[in-house]
Formats: structure tokens, sequence, C-alpha cells
């Protein structure tokens, strides 16, 4: 036996117990850096902060979305009501986006018009004018949130994943300004997703 080992082996443990700790003290750090970020890039421009989450009312109630639902839920409304294709074709994007260890998060779907109201008031109180919410938050009328065609989708990391492969699924980014926002364009698959949209306001549809 070499005499040399123990010595090797005890600095083996050493350097291991040192690593170990190293992880243990920065993984919480990484954690609050990467929800810091989240939250900046989501909810600095968002009303009423729903990209984290619909808090403005019990969970389910006219869309409302309590934190960490998944595509795969099928007892919250705001996932349950969503039109079936698009249902569909996101749990066929958030299964694949598994394989690279992204979570699709609901953070809204589905709303009722009573609740679009209430999350347009926010915005007229927000931003101090009607015009300047329309850019972020349509009509009861108008919004595809209402009719179950549109979701926003979190965390970052998860809104980065389908920017990069929702071509693939049908699921495009409509407006510029709401990276969280998609809508199924089944066309999308072969010929690609539509220009966007700077903001809603230079949406067709919400000029009916």
């Amino acid at each position: 036996m070499n005499h040399s080992e123990p010595a090797r082996t005890a600095t083996r443990r050493l350097r291991s117990t040192i690593l170990a700790a190293v992880v243990v003290v920065s993984a919480p750090i990484g954690v609050l850096v990467y929800h810091s970020l989240a939250s900046q890039s989501f909810s600095a421009a968002w009303p009423v902060d729903i990209p984290q989450g619909d808090q403005n009312g019990p969970p389910g109630a006219g869309g409302a979305v309590p934190g960490g639902v998944t595509v795969f839920d099928d007892e919250t409304p705001s996932v349950a009501n969503l039109a079936p294709d698009l249902l569909a074709a996101l749990r066929r994007a958030a299964t694949d986006a598994a394989d690279d260890g992204v979570e699709f998060v609901v953070n809204s779907g589905w709303r009722s018009p009573e609740y679009q109201q209430q999350l347009l008031r926010a915005a007229v109180s927000k931003y101090g004018s009607a015009s300047e919410a329309a850019r972020w938050v349509a009509t009861p009328n108008t919004s595809a949130h209402v009719s179950g065609h549109a979701v926003d989708i979190g965390p970052t990391a998860a809104a980065t994943w389908l920017s990069t492969h929702g071509t693939e699924y049908g699921l495009c980014q409509i407006y510029r300004n709401e990276p969280w926002h998609y809508e199924l364009r089944p066309e999308a698959i072969e010929h690609g997703c539509p220009p966007m949209y700077a903001d809603p306001t230079q949406d067709p549809r919400m000029r009916q």
C-alpha cells in the first residue's frame, strides 16, 4: 500500500466537503437571482402582475390563476376552458420542453368577461388612460383570453423556449411587447409565425 494514499483520500474528502458547502450556499442565491430576473422581465410592464400568477380573486374565479398551475391541470378553469386545439398544442410543447428541463406554468389563460373587465380597469388605473391601457389589456369583447384562444406562459425560461420552438407546434407570440402571450396559428407549422404586432392596439381584432 502506498503511504501517500491516505493523504490523497483525506484531500479528496476535504475538497468534496468544500464543494458541497459552496453548492449549498450558492443554490439559494441562484434561485433568488433567477426569480428577480423573471419578475423584472414579466411583471414590470404587466398590469396587476398577471405573469406571476393572478392574484385578483379566489383560485379559479373567473379565470384567476393560483401560482404553479401547469398546462396539464384539468381542474383550474383558466386551463380547462382553453380552446381544445390550443390546449393540445400547449401540452405537446410542454411535454417536449420537459426533456430540456423546462416547465410551462399558466399565468393566465381563459378569463370570464367580468374578470377581463376587472383587469382592464386595473390597467387604466395603472397607466392613467384607456388608450395606454389598451396596449396591454383588451376589452372583454375583443380579448382572445375571454374566447379561450390565448394563454400567458411563464416563467421566463418557458417563454424563451416557446420563442425558439413554438412554431413547431403552431404556437406563436402575437405581440412584441408581450413575450408571454401565445396563441395557436396552425399554419405556422409549415409557413412560420406571422409578423408580430407591436402591441394589441395594432391588432385589427382589437378594433371591433
